[in-house]
C-alpha cells in the first residue's frame, strides 16, 4: 500500500518520455521545433510513428532522442474533445500569455510584454513542440530523418530554436544546472506531517501527473469513462479505479526563450568594481550565489541531506541555516530565491510547544523566519538549453564586434504550474519582499518593472559582517524574455490515444481528488 492507502504500482518507465528522467547530457546537439498542425490527420498520422524516447536506461547511451508535447491550442487541432481537455489545469489552458494578470505575475510587462514575443504572444502560441536531441555531427541529419513524409503535410515550423554547447555553462559564465531534485523513482516516499529538515527527495507526483504529491494528493488531469472509444490504450488511475488516467506518467512543462545581455551584465560589474577583475568577479558570485564552477559560497554540510549524493555533494550539500544574516550568500542572491533550500518550519522548531508557537507565528527570533514558503512544496525539474556564443567576461567588456544573441531556453517539468513554476516566478524571482527584503527582486531575471507599493525594483544588497549593507543602485534588467508557453507532456500512452483514429470521446473533466487544495498554492500578488 502507499502513503494514502492507495496500491501503488512499480512505475512503466516505457511509459514515460525520458526528458523527464535524462537531462541527454550527452546528446549536445538539441534544437526545439515550434509547429503548427496543418492537417489533423496527418499530423495523427506522423506521431503515431515518432520514435518517442522513453525513460527506460539503455545498455548503450542513445545517439538520438525526440520529445514530443502539445500547448491547449495543439490539442484542440488534433480533434481532442473540448471535455477531455477541460479537464487539464486552468493554467494550461488559458496559456503562459493569455492573461494580463498572469503576465503581470510572471514579470511579463515591460520589456519582457508578450506582445513583443516572437513566438508564445497573441496569435504566436504553437500548438506542437519537437524536441530533437543528437550527438555531435548527428543532428541535422537525425532532422532530415524525422520531417520525412507526412511531415510537410502535417506540420507548419514556425519556428526552429537552436541550442549550444556551452559545456555546463550558462552564457554568463557559471555552471548551470548544479540543484536539481531527486524524484523518488522507487515510490517509497510517503509524505506525512510536518518536514523539519530540507530534503532533496520529492515524491514522483511533484513532477509526474497520476502519482501522490507531496501534500499527498493527485493533481488535477483529465480521467476518462472506462467505456470511452480508444481509452484502452490508457492505464487505470490509481486514485480512481473505474476511470483511465490520460494523464498517468506525462506532465508539463513550462518553456521560455530568455535572451541574456553578456556585454551589459559584464560592463555593469565591471564599472561598479572599478575595472577590477578580481572585484568584478567576486560581485558577479555575489549575484548568482555561486562560484563560476558552481561551488556555492557557503561551506558545505557535514550533515547529509536526504537525496542529494555523493556524486554532487561537493556543490549542493548545503542549506543556509549557517548564514541567517546573508553575509556569505546575499539574501536576494539568485540560487538562494530559486531554491530557499529551507524545510516547512523556521529552524529551532524540535517539540511540539515550540511547533506550536512557530505554526501560530510566535516565538521567531528574526523576521524572516516566517517569510519563505517552504521549498519542496515548489520545486522544478528544469531540463533547458544555452544558446549563442560563448563569450568571456574579459571579451565581454573590451571592446570587440558583437557576436551574436546570447541565451538560454529555459525548460522545466513540473506537475502543478500554478504551485511550482508560476509561484516560484512570482513570489521569489520577480518578488520584491522576498525574505523580508525590499526594493529588489532576481538580479538576474528581474525586470526592474516598478510594481504597487513598490517604485524601485532595481536594487541589490550585499550584507556585511559589521555595519549597513552594501547596495548596488541601478541594476540593469540583463534578461528578457523573446518567448514561451505552457505544453502538455504525454505519456506514450496518451500519445497512442491522442492519436488513435477513434478517439474523439467525451472525457470526464477531472480527478475527484482535487489538487492541492492548500494556502500556498495561490502566489501572492506582487506587492
Amino acid at each position: 500500500m502507499g502513503g494514502n492507502g492507495i496500491d501503488t504500482l512499480p512505475v512503466d518507465y516505457s511509459d514515460i518520455q525520458g526528458i523527464v528522467r535524462f537531462g541527454y547530457g550527452p546528446l549536445t546537439e538539441a534544437c526545439f521545433l515550434l509547429l503548427d498542425i496543418r492537417d489533423a490527420p496527418a499530423a495523427r498520422s506522423w506521431l503515431s510513428t515518432a520514435p518517442v524516447a522513453t525513460a527506460v536506461e539503455l545498455a548503450e547511451p542513445p545517439k538520438t532522442a525526440l520529445q514530443v508535447a502539445f500547448t491547449r491550442e495543439g490539442l484542440q487541432a488534433l480533434g481532442v474533445a473540448d471535455d477531455v481537455i477541460a479537464g487539464f489545469s486552468d493554467e494550461f489552458l488559458s496559456g503562459m500569455s493569455g492573461q494580463e494578470s498572469r503576465s503581470r505575475s510572471l514579470g511579463d510587462i515591460g520589456a519582457n510584454s508578450p506582445q513583443y514575443w516572437r513566438w508564445g504572444g497573441a496569435g504566436k502560441v504553437p500548438h506542437v513542440l519537437v524536441m530533437l536531441y543528437a550527438q555531435p555531427g548527428r543532428l541535422e541529419a537525425w532532422r532530415q530523418t524525422i520531417q520525412a513524409a507526412p511531415w510537410d503535410a502535417a506540420f507548419e515550423v514556425l519556428d526552429c530554436l537552436p541550442t549550444s554547447n556551452l559545456f555546463g555553462a550558462e552564457p554568463f559564465g557559471f555552471k548551470d544546472g548544479v540543484s536539481q531534485p531527486t524524484l523518488d523513482w522507487k515510490r517509497q516516499r510517503a509524505p506525512h506531517g510536518d518536514q523539519l529538515e530540507y530534503g532533496n527527495l520529492l515524491t514522483l507526483g511533484e513532477f509526474l501527473l497520476g502519482y501522490p504529491n507531496e501534500y499527498g494528493k493527485y493533481t488535477h488531469r483529465p480521467l476518462l469513462g472506462s467505456d470511452t472509444p480508444a481509452s484502452s490504450v490508457l492505464p487505470f488511475a490509481e486514485d480512481a479505479s473505474d476511470k483511465r488516467d490520460l494523464g498517468r506518467n506525462g506532465a508539463y512543462i513550462v518553456v521560455r526563450q530568455l535572451q541574456q545581455d553578456v556585454r551589459g551584465f559584464w560592463r555593469f560589474l565591471d564599472r561598479q568594481a572599478d575595472s577590477d577583475p578580481q572585484a568584478r568577479q567576486a560581485l558577479a558570485e555575489s549575484l548568482v550565489g555561486r562560484r563560476a564552477n558552481g561551488d556555492p559560497l557557503l561551506p558545505i554540510s557535514a550533515q547529509p541531506i536526504e537525496g542529494i549524493y555523493p556524486k554532487n555533494a561537493e556543490q549542493n550539500q548545503f542549506v543556509y541555516d549557517s548564514d541567517s544574516d546573508g553575509v556569505r550568500c546575499p539574501f536576494g542572491a539568485h540560487i538562494r530565491r530559486a531554491n530557499p533550500r529551507n524545510a516547512d518550519l523556521p529552524p529551532g522548531s524540535t517539540g511540539l510547544f515550540r511547533r506550536l508557537l512557530h505554526t501560530l507565528g510566535f516565538g521567531n527570533p528574526k523576521l524572516r523566519d516566517d517569510v519563505v514558503a517552504s521549498t519542496r512544496f515548489h520545486r522544478l525539474l528544469r531540463r533547458g538549453r544555452e544558446y549563442g556564443p560563448a563569450l568571456t567576461a574579459q571579451e565581454a567588456v573590451a571592446d570587440l564586434p558583437e557576436t551574436g544573441e546570447h541565451g538560454i531556453h529555459f525548460i522545466c517539468i513540473v506537475a502543478n504550474i500554478l504551485r511550482q513554476f508560476e509561484f516560484v516566478q512570482n513570489a521569489w524571482v520577480m518578488g520584491t519582499k522576498f525574505d523580508a527584503m525590499t526594493e529588489e527582486s532576481d538580479p538576474l531575471l528581474g525586470n526592474r518593472e516598478a510594481v504597487p507599493g513598490c517604485p524601485f525594483t532595481n536594487t541589490f544588497s550585499i550584507p556585511q559582517q559589521a555595519g549597513l549593507p552594501i547596495r548596488i543602485l541601478d541594476v540593469p534588467q540583463f534578461v528578457t524574455v523573446r518567448g514561451g508557453a505552457y505544453f502538455f507532456l504525454p505519456s506514450l500512452s496518451a500519445l497512442r490515444y491522442l492519436t488513435a483514429p477513434g478517439a474523439r470521446p467525451h472525457g470526464i473533466p477531472s480527478s475527484s481528488n482535487d489538487q492541492d487544495n492548500q494556502p500556498e498554492q495561490t502566489p501572492p500578488a506582487l506587492n
